[in-house]
């Protein structure tokens, strides 16, 4: 068995990636979990700085109240038909358009590639934007989260130079042959090859919809529409518990009590805002590095 020697130099570089990636995961891991002991330890601790490993004075009081309000449940409601919703949207028009775009057939396709590349560097503003969602009626719906950024021009060419690099011309020729149309061609022989891409964008997709805040503060007016997030942005804006659960009957007495209540509700929503992401991430981790690569490569 041959083997091949390592110089001192090589040791070295080793040595001083695993650091560094070591580095890089502890920065991106820790946020996390320190929301997570924060989130139950005692509020006196945490504001102390006392918490850093391990949680100091274990409570749940602060996921109790995000369990019995409803407010926070509702908004959950919303993000999650938001996004699958979304999703969903996004999945078909980017797959559709890209699998077009990919084909030498399509006529004026550098024309329409032009005008989406366009689209990356310029828009119209978003006083603009917005006279155009209530033009169309859909101000105040979910409509209004959805439909406006239904495609992203990046992830529409990441499909399309996925296509052109993965299923080859030869294919689609083979296929004709045999009688295969268009669509045929494109449900029973691209989208089988392509689970790969399609993870990473209904990652992509899922991950923006279930952040987005922005659109919903702009669009909606009713609080009962509200996503999560929004509902997360209230609450990590208000000064007193009081405010966050005045409909729930569940008020404490006392300014400091209420302070900690407030502290440990912040925390606590951010962890169930994250969790569905962190669910959905591992089921779509294999396909993740090899559709981004694939699909960031021009064959």
């Amino acid at each position: 068995m041959n083997t091949v020697s390592r110089t001192k130099g090589d040791k070295i570089f080793d040595f001083a990636n695993t650091a560094f990636f070591v580095i890089v995961l502890l920065a991106t891991i820790y946020p996390l979990y320190f929301m997570l002991i924060a989130s139950i330890s005692h509020p006196a601790a945490v504001n102390n700085g006392e918490i850093w490993i391990w949680p100091k004075d274990i409570t749940f009081e602060g996921y109790k109240m995000i369990l019995e309000h409803d407010k926070l449940w509702n908004g959950y409601k919303n993000s999650i038909i938001y996004t699958v919703v979304g999703t969903a949207i996004n999945i078909l028009l980017t797959i559709t358009g890209g699998y077009a775009l990919s084909r030498k057939d399509l006529v004026g396709r550098n024309v329409f590639m032009f005008f989406i590349t366009f689209t990356m560097f310029f828009g119209g503003g978003m006083i603009p934007s917005y006279l155009l969602v209530k033009d169309l009626g859909m101000v105040n719906t979910m409509w209004a989260l959805v439909i406006p950024g239904a495609i992203s021009a990046y992830n529409l060419i990441i499909v399309k130079t996925f296509f052109q690099s993965t299923i080859p011309d030869e294919l689609l020729d083979a296929g004709i042959v045999d009688g295969c149309t268009n669509w045929r061609f494109l449900l029973s022989v691209v989208l089988p090859l392509s689970k790969a891409i399609i993870a990473v964008m209904v990652l992509f997709y899922a991950v923006g919809h279930w952040n987005t805040y922005f659109s919903a503060l702009i669009y909606l007016r009713d609080a009962d529409l509200y996503p999560l997030q929004l509902v997360l942005r209230e609450v990590l804006i208000l000064t007193q518990a009081q405010e966050v659960f005045e409909n729930s009957g569940a008020l404490m007495e006392g300014s400091l009590e209420m302070q900690n209540l407030s502290g440990l509700i912040k925390y606590g929503i951010v962890i169930v805002a994250s969790l569905p992401m962190l669910i959905l991430y591992p089921f779509v981790q294999k396909h993740f590095v090899k559709g981004v690569m694939i699909g960031s490569i021009k064959g």
